[in-house]
Parts: structure tokens; sequence; C-alpha cells
């Protein structure tokens, strides 16, 4: 396999995904004098605030994604190749991917991060993360898969294990999807379901610490889980879950609930690259960079968004807070220096200006937190609704989205209860077999200068 790409005169910045980091300091840098290659395993960009929307029905998933090659025709000197970075050989300036080897003069990685299940194997084998579109989709499928077999069942254990909702984690997301579950349970599950209590139901919302959202005030804490018991979720505060298996959630209080559908948004680490290791990772995984996103000890190489840890900003002496605006603002002050770079300019140190946050619990009911100013209930509602339509890419997808929102508002209903299982299609299967073939019996990279990982891993040290 060959990446096929051009070279050419320019200098080539990479960037390894596509997420709101790795977009924005693409469309920063048209019209630059660079060549820009994006490098993502998927095809296509996921406006992941929206996720648990997919996940309990609310939108069709087509509504939060975009492809990436429509968002940059006719671009001059960009490429797309959907891939995954596996390795960086910082030393010979190239990086390993599914489909080959990669070179680059400036490296920006931009991939995000995955679900934390903190060591626990058990939980990572068997929960139900949520931090993409293919996870929420088999989230929905589970869930409405779940209620379907409640009603045939030959034992109320049974029933039990399947319309128990167990959703670890109280932050933002965990918080909106127990929200969109209570009132799933209060408006669909009775027409849906006649021939059941809806109050077999029951949805637990479990949180380690003392309060929900810990990222915002305890005012808007206070809201939130008040809305979220008002609608009938189990709140369970100052409670960890210790473990899950045979279908039983165990907490730290002995409390055992059995379930079927485990949900877990508890935490996240940064997404792993081979050879950026050791020395270079922090707290949860996170690449260290200094003030400029630039990876401490290596020449060349950036960082910015959820996998990086900046540690140099006086405002947040601990790190950026792993979110969207935090991810926006760094690619943006990391284009205005590259493109500096090239006319010699001193590169500007990043500055995290903290635009507020919010979270929706349900109809007419959020929190939010913007300008020093605290809103819940109706009007924190209305803005997190016209925020997030305005970040929506594609007038299409805004216009579907709204559409889905205002049918859902006045109807009560949700029309996308599909039951779909996913099975590997030949496409897939094909792509697996070429790239274990192109890999077989070779090192990540097979260069002069390291005959062996160990030696490679020395290499990129004393760079």
């Amino acid at each position: 396999m060959s990446v096929n790409i051009p070279q050419s005169d320019k200098k080539r910045v990479v960037v390894a995904g596509g997420g709101f980091a790795g977009l924005e300091l693409i469309s920063r840098l048209k019209k630059s004098n660079y060549q820009v290659i994006l490098v993502d395993k998927n095809n296509f960009y996921q406006f992941l605030p929206l996720i648990y929307q997919v996940a309990t029905a609310g939108i069709d998933p087509s509504s939060i994604l975009f492809p990436f090659r429509k968002l940059f025709h006719n671009r001059k000197d960009f490429f797309f190749r959907m891939a995954e970075v596996r390795a960086v050989n910082v030393g010979d300036k190239v990086i390993q991917t599914s489909i080959g080897k990669m070179k680059y003069d400036y490296l920006v990685l931009a991939a995000g991060s995955v679900s934390n299940f903190f060591g626990n194997k058990n939980i990572e084998k068997e929960a139900i993360p949520m931090k993409n579109v293919q996870e929420a989709m088999g989230l929905r499928s589970t869930l409405i898969s779940n209620f379907e077999r409640a009603l045939t069942c030959a034992s109320i254990e049974e029933r039990n294990e399947l319309l128990n909702i167990v959703i670890v984690g109280g932050g933002a997301t965990g918080v909106e999807i127990a929200g969109a579950l209570a009132e799933m349970k209060r408006v669909v599950f009775p027409k849906d379901y006649p021939d059941m209590n809806p109050n077999f139901l029951q949805i637990y919302l479990v949180e380690a610490s003392g309060r929900l959202l810990s990222a915002m005030s305890p005012e808007s804490s206070r809201n939130a889980e008040k809305y979220l018991k008002g609608m009938g979720v189990n709140v369970l505060l100052n409670t960890r879950v210790d473990d899950y298996s045979g279908y039983v959630a165990k907490l730290s209080d002995g409390v055992e609930i059995p379930t079927r559908s485990f949900i877990w948004v508890s935490g996240v680490c940064a997404t792993e690259i081979k050879y950026i290791d050791g020395e270079h990772l922090g707290r949860g995984k996170r690449i260290i960079v200094d003030e400029y996103n630039r990876v401490k000890g290596l020449d060349d190489v950036f960082c910015i968004g959820d996998q990086c840890l900046l540690l140099d900003d006086p405002a947040y002496p601990n790190g950026h807070p792993q979110l969207a605006q935090a991810a926006i603002q760094q690619a943006n002050n990391l284009a205005n220096n590259l493109r500096g770079l090239g006319k010699n300019k001193p590169m500007k140190p990043f500055r995290y200006n903290d635009l507020g946050s919010m979270a929706t619990v349900g109809r007419d009911k959020a929190v939010a937190e913007i300008g020093g100013f605290e809103f819940g209930g109706w009007l924190a509602w209305i803005l997190w609704l016209v925020v997030h339509l305005k970040s929506i890419l594609g007038v299409r997808n805004k216009v579907m989205v709204l559409l889905n929102w205002v049918w859902n508002y006045f109807t009560y209903d949700r029309s996308l209860r599909f039951i779909v299982y996913a099975k590997k299609s030949r496409v897939v299967k094909d792509r697996e077999r070429f790239e274990r073939k192109n890999h077989q019996g070779q090192d990540l990279f097979d260069t002069k200068n390291a005959e062996n990982a160990e030696q490679l891993t020395i290499n990129n040290n004393k760079v």
C-alpha cells in the first residue's frame, strides 16, 4: 500500500485527527504556503456533543456527520487519507499509518480521546461506551432490543436486567443521556409498549463525587440533580462502580444492580500514539506540550485538543478542560503560529478564553454559565439549542436537526427507533486483510537508523 501523495515545493503539515481541533486547524490554513494532509480513521467529521441524541433515537446519525472530502472541495494542496496513525519516528520525520509511511515537515496530533476504564478489564470488556457515532448507534440498538426482549422474558429477574439502565459518570454526557432516557420513558415507552408498566424501566446515574457536573458551579449541579430526580432518574452520588460482571453492576456501597444496559461515560484518556510515551505523557495519557502546543522535547511536532496537556497557561496550571472550545482555540492559535513560521515571526503562546459551559437535561430544562452569569430552566435550554445548532456543519444538517427537534417537541415522539446490528462488511474485511499484508513481517519503521523498536525509541529520545 502507498499513501500516494505528490511531492510539493511547499512544506507539508500532516494533521492526525479530524475532530474539532483538526478541522479548525485545516480551515485556518486555507491559502497558506503549506501542503496540508488530514489523516483520520473515518471519512467523516462527527459532531460529538449530540451523539447522545443518536443513542436515544432523537436524531438521525447522518444529521451530525459531514464527509471530509465535501468539506474541502476545490481546496488546493489539501489531501485526505482514511487511515489510522500508529507511530511516529521523530528522527526521520515520518509517521506510520495503517496504509503506509508518510513524511512530514510539521506534524499536528489531534486524535482526541477515548473512554478511560481506569484499568478495570471487566468494565472495559462489557460496558457500553459512547465516544463516537458508531458506539451511539450500538447503544441505541441495545436499548431498544432490550425493551423488546423484556416483553417475552421468562422471569422477573431477567426483566429487571433488561429494563435497568445504569449510567456511570455524572458529567455533561451522563446528565444528558440520563435526561433523554427519562423523557423516552415518560413519552415514548407507554406508546410503544402499552402492555408493559413503564415503572419497570429504571434509570440509575452513578457519580463517584459529591455532585453532578463538577466542572460547573454548585448551583448548576444542584439544578441538574433536581431536574433529573423530578424526571424519575435515580441519582447516586458519592458512589463508585467497583465492577461489572454477570450482568450485575457492583457499587462501592455494597448495592448490586442487575442490568444489561451498562453505559460508561465516566472519563476519558488521550488516544495513544506509539513512541510518543514516557516523559512525553501526563495525566490521562495526554501528551505534554509547551505554551505553543509543541510537544515538549520534540521539534516540529505539535498536539492540540483533548490529546494534549498544556501546563504553561497561568490561569490553568493543571491543564485546560477537554472541551470543544479549548480545542478550537488551540487550533486557531497554532494555525496563526504555523503561518508565522514561514515568515520568521515569533510564535504566540496559547491562552484559553473560557466562553462558558452548558448542559441540557430535558425538555425546557438545562443549565448554562456564560460570561459570569448562570442560567437554569427554559432560558438555558434555548441557549443550548441555539449554540449547538449553530455549531453543526452543513445547512442540510442544521435543517434536519432543527426539524427533528421541532417535531419531537410538539409531538412528543421520536421516530428513529430502529434495531440495526452491525456486521463486518466485505469492505472492512478487505481493508483489514490489506493492512495485515502491508505490515506482515515488518517493523513499524524499516529504516537504517532503527533496526528494531528499542533502537527507534532511543533515536526518538535523543531528538
